[in-house]
């Protein structure tokens, strides 16, 4: 494994797995192996959540993706939305960094961090894979980092879809691995 990569564990609050029920603890195991992995292999863990400041002014009501939970995030107490599930929280002195859009980097000062540890390869990981991965993934190739898109530490709501982007879009612009593979690498 290269000296200049880091693992990004993307949006695996607890909160937004708790809407998703349907994702088992197979996948947040996984996660959780890669994270271990990655300690192991001393790569850099740097966790990315979604979140609002008080009153959500952040929220454009042109963008349809958040404007519709707007008065849900408005509501919320953002530390406890901010909380990463439990079976894969950082330890202490990994990064953790909000990001306002869905992307790991829009509104984050995720590539700041990337750039003072020297990191050129990024493998991701999280929820959803059409949501914060998908919209990485395309981010980072047009910013230039090697990308590897871990297929089974990555979900979505919609199986088919995720079949789909970790077959047949991502392997345009990332490499595809599963966990077991990269553990080998």
């Amino acid at each position: 494994m290269e000296q200049n990569t880091a693992l990004l564990v993307m949006d695996m609050q607890a909160k937004m797995l708790a809407m998703y029920p349907q994702f088992s603890k197979v996948f947040i195991g996984n996660v959780a192996k890669a994270i271990a992995h990655a300690r192991d292999k001393k790569i850099p863990v740097i966790y990315v959540t979604v979140g609002f400041r008080t009153g959500t002014p952040e929220i454009n009501m042109n963008n349809k993706g958040f404007s519709a939970s707007k008065s849900m995030f408005a509501n919320i107490d953002s530390n406890e939305w901010l909380q990463i599930h439990e079976d894969v929280e950082p330890q202490e002195g990994e990064v953790v960094t909000v990001k306002r859009r869905v992307s790991a980097f829009t509104g984050s000062d995720l590539e700041v961090v990337l750039r003072a540890k020297g990191i050129q390869h990024i493998v991701l990981t999280g929820i959803a894979t059409s949501g914060v991965v998908l919209s990485t993934v395309r981010e980072a190739a047009d910013k230039d980092y090697k990308i590897t898109v871990l297929a089974d530490c990555c979900a979505d709501g919609d199986e088919e879809v995720h079949r789909v982007l970790t077959t047949k879009v991502f392997p345009r612009q990332a490499d595809v691995l599963g966990l077991e593979e990269w553990s080998k690498m």
